[in-house]
């Protein structure tokens, strides 16, 4: 048995000094794929982006940070080190995390620290024995699918700030945001047949619902980049800001949400979801049980009364 002494992000770094000599030969037989697009990983870095000047909280989290900013939960992927390669500690720390947003907010909003979004698993957090009975699937069913159905089932908006690369699952965390915002020269990379395994964490569902099957197969087959430009004329994003500014312009979108009808807000992002797999007249039920629960609430009766005064709503998220 065996543990990857590296994460992927320098398993791609060809002069990376922690690599051992087990390593090497698994770097030997990926270069048998076309490395070019991966290779940029190693070329990524930076510190995290410091603490803004809002009212915040600052967690004690160890890979990731949050911060309150008036109702919007704002969460970074902090191991720089690593371009915020997703460890199962930090799964759990985002779990927590999102779990607290819905408890307590009104919006959530995840980004990167540095330079990279998240440059998918990273290996360091996983154990694995090809000499037994390796299965690899063991950390999806402990930590990357009840990551995804949680954030699939948020009561709140989700929005992502997509600060750089995005690879692999964490190409695909971003891209499950219900209002997504990537910098200028940000990417996503569809990494997983470059180590020999198929897309998971729904990843597979995610892109080809968003763009359809034959560009989600494009991304997945062929594991190339695709820029943020690119993803933009895809559909499969909702802004391209300045590099410097994707943070500030997905949180201004979070702020916005936070401060609408929440409990609308909620339903209307489970409807979408919904929509992805039920019927028509399955949809028409739902919706008419849905109204029946929202047409009770006090953001319902303000916004009523708004319009009757002619005034702007105020809503209280209840």
């Amino acid at each position: 048995m065996f543990r990857f002494e590296a994460s992927i992000y320098e398993l791609l770094s060809w002069n990376a000094p922690s690599l051992n000599c087990r390593n090497a030969q698994i770097i030997g037989k990926l270069q048998s794929y076309s490395m070019r697009a991966l290779s940029d990983l190693a070329k990524l870095g930076g510190a995290c982006v410091a603490a803004s000047t809002h009212d915040l909280a600052m967690s004690s989290h160890l890979s990731i940070t949050t911060e309150t900013v008036d109702a919007v939960l704002l969460i970074r992927l902090n191991d720089t080190k690593a371009l915020n390669a997703i460890s199962l500690e930090m799964v759990e720390e985002l779990m927590e995390a999102f779990r607290l947003a819905s408890r307590t907010k009104r919006a959530v909003m995840l980004t990167g620290c540095g330079r990279a979004f998240c440059s998918g698993i990273n290996l360091r957090s996983i154990a694995i024995d090809f000499d037994g009975d390796y299965d690899g699937g063991v950390a999806l069913e402990s930590h990357i699918n009840p990551l995804m159905m949680l954030i699939r089932d948020l009561p709140i908006p989700f929005v992502t700030a997509v600060n750089g690369l995005a690879a692999g699952i964490g190409s695909t965390i971003a891209l499950a945001g219900d209002f997504i915002v990537a910098a200028e020269h940000a990417y996503f990379l569809q990494a997983f047949r470059q180590i020999g395994i198929a897309p998971d964490g729904g990843t597979a569902y995610v892109l080809t619902k968003a763009i359809g099957r034959v560009r989600a197969m494009e991304m997945m087959l062929l594991g190339e980049k695709i820029s943020a430009a690119k993803a933009l004329e895809w559909g499969l994003i909702n802004r391209v800001t300045a590099d410097g500014d994707v943070e500030s312009v997905a949180l201004d979108i979070a702020r916005s949400l936070a401060s609408g009808p929440t409990k609308a807000l909620g339903e209307i992002r489970k409807s979408c979801w919904h929509a992805l797999e039920a019927g028509f007249a399955e949809k028409l039920t739902k919706e008419r049980e849905v109204q029946r629960e929202l047409g009770k609430t006090a953001d319902h009766r303000e916004a009523v009364a708004a319009f009757m005064e002619k005034r702007p709503p105020i809503f209280s998220g209840s």
